[in-house]
């Protein structure tokens, strides 16, 4: 694809959240990430506190208020503590920004400089869906860890082999999913990868509607979901009433190893989607020969699904705030580029048997 707007990568998925002490402590625990930059009161940030977590290539950031009546805490009272920014490395910070605004984004940020004695680093945004931003940074002029502003911390994690961001999904309203699908295209020059209908994305009950956006380069992947008609209430109808509107709905996260890193995460707590055993009496008829032991998966509930240049492997969490809204995604791929079509039936009636638990179906 010709890359109109060159991204080189997904720099950092900045979360609001209510205790951002609490929630680096979860991530730490959990998921394994070591706890590498700080910014708060002690740093003279008398507004707002930062913690910075990463594992291999994948940097997490929670941010939460110190003081009441601020903006952002306006956000995560209507949100709960969600995902407000998807953060692209780039080249050039000024084109990039005056380019995004020229071909149609909303400016939050006009550029501008942060410094410190290790460098400066150049900063804008700019809004898309909802609440959530799209920063562009570029630290080729900083020496130091992270951002100006931040302490270093070395509060090591158990990683789980999670190696970064594979894709973010949206969650917008009906209606809207081909606006902000034209809007990735004109703003961003992404390209409509693949296209799901209510067709694809169905049960008996429910449906949705999904398009994957990418980056010119390939690096960056966006599927977008709106909800469909249908009996029952879909789970992006559920998304939206419980979040107020659109919204990151979960982020994948690449691993090389998916029954180790499940296993781990299994063993310290972490809640997963469950599909019925008959999942995998059809398995290897649906996908073919693989490499894993289809025991261990099924013990574990990993999902598979193949396309025509490899096969995939991916389970999902259940939502990891009081609020069903946001989850996350452990993907494997060993070969295969798509997003497991063949298992959207089992994975929307894992959702459904959830739904009708809280009373939301």
């Amino acid at each position: 694809m010709a890359d109109t707007f060159p991204i080189r990568r997904v720099d950092h998925v900045r979360h609001y959240v209510n205790n951002a002490r609490q929630s680096a402590f979860f991530y730490q625990h959990t998921f394994g990430f070591s706890i590498t930059g700080y910014r708060g009161l002690e740093t003279g940030s008398s507004d707002l506190v930062d913690y910075v977590l990463e594992q291999n290539n994948i940097r997490l950031v929670f941010t939460a208020p110190l003081r009441p009546g601020l903006p952002m805490s306006d956000m995560i009272s209507r949100h709960g503590d969600f995902v407000r920014d998807i953060a692209f490395e780039v080249d050039d910070v000024d084109w990039a920004f005056n380019e995004a605004v020229k071909r149609g984004a909303s400016a939050e940020l006009e550029p501008y400089w942060m410094e410190d004695d290790h460098g400066k680093v150049r900063h804008a945004a700019i809004k898309t869906y909802g609440n959530v931003l799209h920063s562009l940074i570029n630290r080729d002029k900083y020496t130091g860890h992270f951002l100006p502003g931040f302490i270093e911390k070395n509060e090591p994690g158990d990683p789980i082999g999670l190696l970064e961001v594979d894709h973010c999904v949206g969650n917008v309203e009906l209606g809207k999913m081909n606006e902000w699908v034209k809007w990735y295209e004109d703003v961003l020059g992404f390209k409509n990868l693949i296209s799901f209908d209510d067709q694809d994305i169905s049960t008996e009950y429910t449906s949705l509607m999904s398009k994957v956006m990418a980056s010119g380069n390939g690096r960056v992947k966006f599927p977008i979901n709106e909800p469909a008609p249908g009996k029952k209430k879909s789970q992006i109808d559920e998304y939206l009433e419980f979040f107020g509107g659109p919204g990151v709905q979960h982020v994948a996260m690449l691993t090389d190893d998916i029954v180790h890193t499940v296993s781990r995460l299994r063993a310290r707590g972490v809640p997963f989607l469950s599909v019925p055993r008959t999942y995998y009496d059809e398995l290897e008829a649906r996908v073919g020969q693989i490499d894993e032991d289809i025991e261990v998966l099924a013990d574990l509930g990993i999902l598979v699904d193949r396309d025509d240049e490899g096969y995939l492997l991916q389970i999902f969490t259940k939502p990891i705030t009081d609020r069903p809204t946001l989850f996350y995604e452990i993907i494997h791929r060993k070969g295969a580029q798509s997003f497991g079509k063949g298992n959207f039936k089992a994975l929307f009636e894992s959702i459904e048997r959830e739904q009708a638990l809280r009373g939301t179906l």
